[in-house]
This record gives C-alpha cells, sequence and structure tokens, in this order.
C-alpha cells in the first residue's frame, strides 16, 4: 500500500472518530440551577439522617427527569441553618419534567417528610431559585 493511500485512509480515520465524538458530546449544556431554603435547627440531625440513606426511588426518579449532580450543602449563619442545592437539568422540558415529577407518588412521600424540616426565605413558599453570575467550565 502506498504512503499516499496510507495517509488517505488516516484522514479518514480520523475524520470518522471526530465526528462519532462529536456525535456523542451534547450540543445543549446542562441548565444548572441553584437553590437555598432554611432548616429547622431542632431538624438537622434528622434531615442529615434521610438524606445519608440510598433513597433509590428518589435518586432513580431525578435522573429520570434529567436532574443529575444532585447536590446539597448545609451552613450555619448567625444560628440558622441554610441549604445550598444544585443540581444540572439536561434534558428537553425544564417545566414538563418537573410537573411530571411532582406528580410521583414517591416524590410526595418525599416530600411530605422533608418539607415540614425547612424553613422557607421571607416571600418564597419553599426553596427559593438563585440566579446563576458565574461559571468556570
Amino acid at each position: 500500500m502506498s504512503i499516499e493511500m496510507k495517509t488517505r485512509i488516516a484522514a479518514l480515520l480520523c475524520t470518522l472518530i471526530c465526528g462519532l465524538l462529536a456525535g456523542c458530546a451534547s450540543t445543549t449544556p446542562p441548565k444548572r440551577i441553584g437553590m437555598v431554603v432554611g432548616l429547622d435547627p431542632a431538624q438537622t440531625a434528622e434531615y442529615k439522617r434521610l438524606h445519608a440513606d440510598a433513597n433509590p426511588g428518589v435518586r432513580n426518579l431525578l435522573n429520570k427527569y434529567h436532574m443529575h449532580n444532585f447536590s446539597i450543602f448545609l451552613h450555619q449563619i448567625d444560628g440558622k441553618w441554610y441549604e445550598f442545592g444544585y443540581y444540572e437539568y439536561t434534558g428537553d422540558d425544564f417545566e414538563g419534567d418537573m410537573a411530571k415529577m411532582d406528580a410521583e407518588p414517591r416524590i410526595k412521600e418525599w416530600l411530605k417528610v422533608c418539607d415540614p424540616m425547612q424553613r422557607p426565605l421571607p416571600g418564597e413558599k419553599s426553596w427559593a431559585t438563585m440566579k446563576q453570575v458565574y461559571y468556570n467550565p
């Protein structure tokens, strides 16, 4: 086989591999969600215990509705406890997926346990969504 033929084959393989890799990568960046809510100080231990458990039913639903890298952080400020939540939404219909997830019986059960432990910020009914001002990829 000639060098010219080998070069053409190598170039074709590179083109195919690059095309495959580009096709596998999502072209739409995830929607990044940050949120905050207060936590009843008397409930911090129970809240931590609940979230230390695997809760596969809830975790599976988060993934089903395109919510990934879901994390919750706790922090105390001036004697009050706050939760900071973060996740990345990778679907195409955020409002629709959130409505479907809210209708799931397992999510309803989970929220019946967790919601009473939380203390929404003034003017909010639950988690307050935060505005993203910076991201470093």
